[in-house]
């Protein structure tokens, strides 16, 4: 089947790909959108929810070489690499202790915070055109029973107040008497006022719907299988629903970029980090606020009628199994703080892989090998969070309109 011949193919429809597919066809440009799965069925599927430019902070913080190191030991703890006899995995790793350096930190936390800042403001007039998204604007709490946690809490709130993202250090007595959802005793943590939340399914299925609207093609169950090169550009796709022919291709594809790259003879390196996601009964004492759990790296998400609850970092590339025990941890961290039931029902268990550049990252840019081919891959756990503000980005860079970020710090050429 000989399709017609596009502006942009996009490849990936997740929060990236169809973000960059509404941006671009609300500013006239003929697109196509194409996934091997369903609309939002990947990891954006299992994202908590959060749009929150407080939580900017890319993986290899300064300081987080120990900290890692003892993780790394604990198949349970909060991040865990899976050991192999790989090269790629040696030169990733490599990549990420040399990113743990203050300079660097500063220079992406800067970037991602305007990425996420943009994306709120774009989610925010999202949920006035579809409610089902439930677009809120409660904040954000971090709580903490430990020394430790608080000093967490507080660094990332000293690392985002200095660019716009308003938030204050509480007492624990001040968190329970905010959120008394929580159990005591709790030391302390932070509150970030302005961050948002919604349901990131729906925002996809509301981004492909703009896509529509616009005049855009989606294509499911569309797998890529080969791209055909004319000169030094892309010129035609072959999917396995047909030949598409495109000016320009957007890659959008999250965890499984690296190995579509091989098919280019491109380097992405990308990791995927299973996380895991839960969905439970309301609860009784159901929180107001979504909650990060500091030191055991847990979100917690209240929605209308259930509570998500998130968490863990594996970075184990393409293994997409669940790993009970790590199930298990996060919902006993939960249980220590939340008054969950005895029996814990789980109406809804995820796990995916979440896309890690070296450095925490994203890709966004054009290669400087294939000038019409335009990355946007490797956002970690920050793809609702910064899915948005992508979208706008890479629509001004395709019309050459000068980026709204330092885009040194994004670069696709710099591994």
């Amino acid at each position: 089947m000989q399709r017609k011949e596009v502006d942009i193919l996009i490849v990936g429809a997740g929060i990236i790909g169809t973000s960059i597919g509404a941006e671009l066809s609300r500013r006239g440009a003929s697109v196509c959108v194409i996934d091997k799965g369903n609309v939002g069925r990947g990891c954006s599927y299992g994202n908590a929810g959060w749009m929150t430019p407080c939580f900017s902070m890319p993986l290899p913080m300064p300081g987080m070489l120990m900290k890692s190191m003892k993780w790394m030991l604990d198949p349970a703890g909060p991040l865990y690499i899976k050991p192999s006899f790989s090269l790629d995995l040696a030169s990733w790793l490599f990549h990420f202790m040399k990113a743990m350096n203050a300079t660097q930190a500063r220079r992406a936390v800067d970037a991602l915070v305007v990425l996420s800042q943009k994306s709120l403001i774009e989610y925010e007039k999202l949920g006035q055109k579809y409610p089902e998204i439930r677009f809120e604007q409660k904040g954000l709490l971090m709580a903490s029973r430990t020394p430790a946690g608080v000093a967490a809490a507080v660094e990332e709130l000293e690392y985002v107040k200095d660019v716009g993202v308003p938030g204050k250090k509480l007492t624990g007595e001040e968190i329970l008497a905010m959120e008394p959802a929580l159990k005591g005793p709790l030391l302390g943590g932070v509150y970030f006022s302005q961050e948002g939340m919604g349901e990131p399914f729906q925002v996809v299925q509301a981004m492909a719907s703009e896509i529509r609207k616009n005049g855009g093609e989606i294509l499911e169950n569309c797998e890529l299988l080969d791209l055909e090169m004319a000169g030094n550009k892309v010129d035609k796709v072959l999917t396995s629903q047909g030949e598409i022919k495109a000016k320009q291709v957007v890659i959008a594809t999250g965890s499984w970029s690296k190995s579509l790259a091989k098919l280019l003879r491109l380097r992405i390196p990308i990791l995927g980090g299973k996380g895991y996601a839960m969905i439970l009964p309301k609860l009784e004492k159901q929180p107001t606020y979504p909650i990060m759990i500091v030191e055991k790296k847990i979100a917690v998400t209240p929605r209308e009628n259930t509570l998500r609850i998130a968490g863990t970092l594996e970075l184990v590339d393409q293994d997409f199994s669940i790993t009970q025990r790590r199930v298990d941890n996060i919902k006993n961290g939960a249980r220590e703080f939340l008054r969950l039931p005895d029996t814990l029902e789980v109406q809804e268990l995820w796990a995916g892989l979440r896309p890690c550049t070296p450095d925490g990252v994203p890709l966004i840019g054009y290669h400087k090998d294939i000038p019409n081919l335009m990355l946007a891959v490797g956002h970690q756990m920050l793809g609702l969070q910064s899915g948005a503000g992508t979208g706008l980005l890479v629509a001004d860079l395709m019309e050459n309109k000068k980026p709204f970020v330092d885009l040194g710090v994004l670069d696709v050429n710099r591994f």
